[in-house]
């Protein structure tokens, strides 16, 4: 069995006109099975549009499913309530998009990786900057800076504050959804280094989410390529990226800028 595994997961909208609901829906995600074993990197890649955000937010279990399972180490997350999922959420944490929009503009770094950090117990009174310190020099910052604010760091430094605070709980399982595509080239590799470095250190298992074949490829063990809401084409990182079999998948290759 795999550490995570999704079982024919759809998420549906339903249609509204002008007069109300029309009938029809709008299939977002559409019969998607998927298993990521225990340390293993899956890239979910596809143009914007696809159902990549909206599966992501149904792993996270903050968009319910239509139908079908999400099961994580043999616990079925669509069959909890909403106190339990709360709880094995400490186990499963996510990287967004938007270094500027996933961090609160009123929080220090300190009280936003302190908060974090105390997520599976209450810290030391006398250790929690050293806590902070310590996860803050994890992922390339310096310490010296935790009673700044979101706002005078720049958007790469925001996104390494962004992952510590997902790590600071010490979950097993990470999504990543997009977290380069709103950074500068030069900081992208980085990024994709850093996260690399905390997947062997952490043994983590990761879902990493972008539109961008090439980074998926640099990151990833396996492939898995939507469109329209399904999976069109999976196997290995470099089976995919050096052999595509679906027409879809050479497509988006043919869009990734060679020199």
């Amino acid at each position: 069995m795999a550490y995570l595994e999704l079982e024919n997961v759809c998420v549906h909208f339903p249609v509204r006109g002008i007069w109300g609901r029309t009938g029809e829906v709008v299939r977002a995600v559409d019969g998607v099975s998927l298993g990521v074993q225990r340390g293993e990197v899956l890239g979910l890649v596809g143009e914007s549009g696809c159902g990549k955000s909206t599966l992501s937010r149904a792993l996270m279990q903050l968009q319910p499913l239509t139908s079908g399972r999400i099961v994580l180490d043999g616990v079925d997350l669509t069959a909890l309530g909403e106190t339990e999922v709360r709880k094995r959420r400490l186990d499963f944490q996510m990287v967004f998009q938007d270094p500027y929009a996933s961090l609160n503009p009123r929080f220090s770094i300190f009280a936003t990786l302190e908060e974090a950090l105390t997520r599976r117990g209450p810290l030391p009174r006398g250790g929690r900057e050293q806590a902070v310190a310590e996860l803050m020099e994890r992922v390339g910052l310096s310490p010296e800076h935790m009673y700044k604010y979101p706002h005078e760091f720049s958007g790469g430094q925001r996104q390494r504050i962004a992952i510590a605070r997902a790590i600071a709980p010490r979950p097993a399982l990470l999504l990543a959804d997009e977290p380069v595509s709103a950074l500068d080239v030069s900081i992208q590799s980085q990024i994709l280094n850093l996260l690399n470095t905390l997947r062997r250190e952490m043994g983590l298992t990761m879902v990493f989410i972008s539109h961008d074949l090439s980074v998926v490829h640099y990151l990833a063990d396996n492939i898995a390529v939507m469109r329209r809401g399904k999976i069109v084409e999976y196997g290995t990182a470099d089976a995919v990226f050096n052999h595509p079999q679906h027409e879809y998948t050479q497509t988006l290759l043919a869009a990734v800028p060679r020199l």
